[in-house]
């Protein structure tokens, strides 16, 4: 299995798109060059921010193709293949292998009640139909089904299981990810962007943090500061990216940064309907956080 270091502040790739709903794959280009030119210390696609929940499989092969190409080699190329079935993660897992993903990760399986063993089964197939890095992804807000912490600290024992992104919004859920997983060589990345430097304080490796679409270069710094051992300046960073999370509330979160990333100036298009709307309050709001923050010189 190829060896990858699962660290730092990894994009969850905005999807461009037309106006029609196609794959913007110039833009997508762009987007790869922009990120890592910032300081992406690594690319995921179709996560949330992505909206992989609502691409096909064809839509997704195009896109992780298009990513690698225009990557190459650069910074680690992450793909999201998590599905409903085993059946169907493990083909979409195959798909990120051929297309030459570094790292899967892997959400839980969505809209019907798992249970714990279910959930370690199913991982437990995935991981041994690829020889790929996996990454567990746990979101239970958008998916019914949390990973606990004692099921994770099990798939650490699995070889190429080898980190988890947790987006519970739980911060002692995290904590006990890392503290579980201590032991072993295993990556916790912070999913909620203003837990980032919480979950490197706590021994975490970073976080896939959806805000790095608007300002890469900030988010990227929150890890850098950290590394280089300046608290203080990584704690700036972090809090100078609070006014946009207050603003995601206003509606759907990847829904806001894929309008806040067009009205910074990058034509990525519309999200796909129906998840495509921000009220005249949002979009107010927005606006204003934006001015303010380029008043501040975020990047």
């Amino acid at each position: 299995m190829k060896k990858v270091e699962i660290k730092g502040i990894i994009p969850p790739i905005v999807t461009p798109m037309y106006e029609d709903e196609s794959i913007n794959t110039e833009e997508l280009r762009r987007q790869v060059d922009r990120q890592i030119e910032n300081g992406a210390h690594a690319l995921f696609c179709f996560g949330t921010n992505g909206e992989g929940f609502i691409l096909n499989g064809a839509e997704k092969k195009l896109i992780l193709e298009t990513v690698v190409d225009q990557t190459a080699g650069r910074v680690p190329v992450y793909a999201g293949t998590g599905c409903i079935s085993t059946k169907e993660t493990i083909e979409q897992s195959k798909m990120a292998e051929a297309a030459g993903a570094d790292v899967l990760s892997i959400i839980t399986p969505s809209f019907a009640k798992a249970s714990q063993a279910e959930l370690y089964t199913h991982y437990e197939a995935v991981a041994k139909a690829v020889d790929m890095p996996i990454v567990l992804y746990n979101i239970p807000a958008r998916t019914g089904n949390a990973l606990e912490p004692e099921t994770v600290a099990r798939l650490a024992e699995i070889d190429n299981i080898v980190g988890a992104k947790d987006s519970s919004g739980n911060f002692d859920n995290l904590k006990a990810y890392i503290e579980r997983t201590k032991d072993k060589d295993f990556a916790i990345l912070a999913g909620n962007d203003g837990s980032i430097l919480g979950c490197l304080k706590a021994g975490g490796a970073g976080g896939i943090a959806g805000r790095a679409n608007v300002y890469p270069h900030t988010m990227a710094e929150i890890y850098n500061c950290f590394a280089a051992g300046d608290l203080e300046k990584a704690q700036y960073w972090q809090d100078s990216v609070l006014s946009l999370g207050d603003v995601l509330k206003l509606g759907n979160p990847n829904t806001i940064i894929k309008i806040a990333t067009n009205l910074v100036g990058y034509p990525v298009g519309p999200c796909r309907a129906p998840f495509n709307q921000i009220s005249e309050e949002g979009l107010a709001a927005l606006k204003k956080v934006l001015e303010e923050n380029r008043q501040k010189g975020l990047k």
